[in-house]
């Protein structure tokens, strides 16, 4: 598969490419530059992330890889990685890493780089610690949107994890993200 024609600040200095996208003929693409007739897939978005993160050690996981499978419209910052425990590596203050277990299925080789799956990185999401923000539950039903990730087969990854820390904080997590939101009634019931 042909990798998607990205530029960079390797290629030409920023302020030209930023000058190019105002006068419309490049995109920004995350870290890079693309034609605007180049369409924003997960491999472009893929490579994009390789030229940001170049280590093929780590693995494109949380917000970065929902970015990548294109259920956000801009790139998280920080950066969102992983690595096997056995892995020692530094990265940019602006790459957050996380030291986890993947099994191989949970991996999708896109374009230059590995990413967790949609599903791992429905879980990913709901499992991380600290606060449920607006940016990884607009990832999150983002995933769903776009169709790569089901409810169903989220809760049930879940369920599979037994008692892990923050399996239940995750299924309450993921009932409140696909709840109806205040604009939308009840199928049945007009809004006021």
């Amino acid at each position: 598969m042909p990798t998607p024609r990205l530029l960079t600040s390797d290629d030409w200095p920023e302020t030209e490419l930023r000058a190019a996208v105002l006068s419309g003929e490049l995109v920004p693409v995350g870290w890079c530059w693309a034609s605007p007739a180049e369409p924003q897939t997960p491999a472009l978005r893929a490579a994009a992330h390789a030229w940001r993160v170049p280590d093929d050690r780590v693995v494109a996981s949380g917000r970065s890889a929902a970015w990548i499978w294109g259920a956000t419209s801009r790139p998280p910052s920080p950066v969102e990685v992983s690595v096997p425990p056995t892995v020692r590596i530094r990265v940019d203050p602006d790459v957050r890493l996380r030291e986890v277990r993947l099994p191989a299925e949970d991996t999708v080789l896109v374009g230059p780089i590995r990413v967790t799956s949609p599903e791992r990185t429905a879980v990913d999401l709901l499992r991380a610690p600290g606060a449920f923000d607006a940016s990884a539950r607009d990832a999150l039903r983002g995933l769903v949107a776009i169709g790569v990730v089901r409810v169903g087969e989220v809760r049930r990854r879940l369920a599979a994890l037994g008692t892990i820390p923050m399996v239940r904080q995750a299924a309450r997590r993921l009932d409140q993200a696909i709840a109806a939101t205040p604009d939308q009634a009840p199928a049945g019931v007009s809004p006021r």
